[in-house]
C-alpha cells in the first residue's frame, strides 16, 4: 500500500516560530506573523496539492478560524486536494452535519474527509453551550455518528438516544463518495467509539512502542465489532539536507519559547481532561535538546507551547524517511504532518522526503497528470 500524506492548514495563524494554542489554551500572540487569510491558506493548500499531499487537516476550536467555512473557501483555489475538516459533534444536529457534508462533497467534487473531535476540555465546551461531561460527550458522539452514517446510507432515521433524538430524518441527496471518518482518542470510551464508527484511527506522535500498543488495542476493539480500521499519526516535521541543519532549526524554535509562556501553557494543559494530552505532557521533561529527543529523531519540544500534537520528526531527509518507515512497519499508513512555517516546511518535506520514499516504492504522487496552478483554477 502506498503511504498517504496530509498537510495542515494553520487557521490560527502561521509564523517562523511555533504558534501555540489548542486544548483550552489560546493561540500565542507572539510570532503570528502570517494571518490565516484565505489567500495565504490557499498558497499552502496549492503547494500541498502540487507536492503530492492527499489532503490538509483544518483544526477546530475557539483558538482558530471555523474549519467548515475556511475550507469551503480555500477549496475553490485547489483542484484535487482533499480537506480533512475537524468538527465537534454536539455543536450542530447530526442531520444538519450529514447535510453539510453531503453539500460539501457535491460542491467540491468529493473532496471532504471528516476528523471527529469529541472535545476534551469541559470549560471550552461550555463556552459553546455544551455542559456534558467527557464520557457523556463520547456517548453522544457515538449516537451522532450512528445517525450520520445511516443518513449517508439513504436510510430514514429515528433515534431516541441518551443525548440525541431525531424523527423521520432523511437526506434528499446523498454524498458521493461518502466522507471517510477520522477519529482519535486515548481513553477507554474513545477506543470503543472509534472501533464502532471510524474509518481511520489517528494517534498523536508518541514513540513507536507506545504507538504499537495503541494500534493493537484499537485493532482488538474493532475486531470485536467485526470491523477493520486504517491507522494514521499526527506529527510535526523539521527535515533538512543534513541532520545538523534540522536540529539547528529545532534549537532555533526552542530558543524562541518565552519561559513565562511555557509556564502558562503547561499549567493550562495540566488541567486538560484529555487522556491524549496527558500522554503528550508526559513525553517532555524540560527545555534541553537531549531531554526532548524522546526517541531517535522524535522531538517533544513543540508540546512546550502547543496543545494537542506536540512532537516532531527532526532530522535529515533520510532520517525522517527512516522514522516514517518505522511507524509504517507498525501499521501506520497515513501521516498528518505540519511545520513552521507551513508553506516552506511543506516544500522541505515534499521535495526532500517524498522522493526518497518514492524511490523505495513506498509512495507515489496521488494525482495523475499536471495540476493547474491555484490562481488559474476556475470558479465554478
Amino acid at each position: 500500500m502506498s503511504l498517504t500524506f496530509h498537510w495542515f492548514l494553520p487557521t490560527n495563524g502561521d509564523s517562523r516560530h511555533v504558534v501555540g494554542g489548542g486544548h483550552g489554551t489560546p493561540a500565542t500572540a507572539s510570532g503570528r506573523d502570517r494571518p490565516p487569510t484565505v489567500a495565504y491558506l490557499s498558497r499552502i493548500a496549492g503547494a500541498a496539492e502540487e507536492l503530492g499531499f492527499v489532503g490538509v487537516l483544518t483544526p477546530t476550536g475557539a483558538w482558530c478560524e471555523d474549519a467548515w467555512l475556511t475550507t469551503a473557501m480555500v477549496s475553490r483555489h485547489t483542484e484535487r486536494l482533499k480537506f480533512l475538516v475537524a468538527f465537534r459533534p454536539g455543536f450542530v444536529s447530526p442531520t444538519l452535519a450529514a447535510q453539510m457534508a453531503s453539500t460539501f462533497q457535491r460542491q467540491s467534487g468529493g473532496r471532504l474527509l471528516l476528523n471527529v473531535v469529541t472535545g476534551g476540555e469541559s470549560h471550552e465546551q461550555r463556552a459553546y453551550g455544551d455542559f456534558l461531561d467527557k464520557d457523556a460527550r463520547y456517548r453522544r458522539t457515538g449516537e451522532f455518528l450512528q445517525v450520520v452514517r445511516e443518513l449517508w446510507e439513504g436510510k430514514t432515521v429515528d433515534l431516541h438516544g441518551e443525548h440525541l433524538r431525531v424523527e423521520d430524518a432523511r437526506l434528499a441527496r446523498l454524498p458521493d463518495p461518502v466522507p471517510e471518518v477520522y477519529f482519535g482518542g486515548s481513553s477507554p470510551i474513545a477506543g470503543e467509539i472509534a472501533a464502532r464508527h471510524a474509518d481511520v484511527y489517528l494517534t498523536w506522535g508518541e514513540p513507536p512502542a507506545q504507538v504499537a500498543e495503541k494500534i493493537a488495542w484499537v485493532k482488538d476493539l474493532a475486531a470485536a465489532q467485526g470491523r477493520t480500521l486504517r491507522f494514521g499519526i499526527r506529527l510535526h516535521v523539521i527535515t533538512r539536507d543534513t541532520s545538523e541543519q534540522a536540529w539547528a532549526e529545532a534549537d532555533r524554535l526552542l530558543e524562541g519559547f518565552d519561559p513565562e509562556t511555557v509556564k502558562s501553557v503547561q499549567a493550562g494543559l495540566a488541567r486538560s481532561e484529555s487522556e491524549g494530552q496527558r500522554r503528550m505532557l508526559a513525553l517532555h521533561g524540560g527545555g534541553s535538546r537531549d531531554g526532548l529527543e524522546i526517541h531517535p529523531n522524535l522531538w517533544a519540544g513543540i508540546g512546550l507551547v502547543r496543545g494537542g500534537a506536540g512532537t516532531a520528526l527532526v532530522g535529515s531527509h533520510d532520517e525522517v524517511a527512516e522514522r516514517i518507515k518505522e511507524y509504517h512497519a507498525l501499521g501506520i499508513d497515513e501521516f498528518v504532518l505540519s511545520g513552521y512555517p507551513h508553506l516552506e516546511e511543506a516544500y522541505w518535506f515534499g521535495e526532500g522526503v517524498l522522493p526518497r520514499l518514492a524511490a523505495q516504492g513506498l509512495w507515489r504522487h496521488p494525482f495523475d497528470g499536471p495540476i493547474a496552478p491555484a490562481a488559474q483554477v476556475p470558479f465554478a
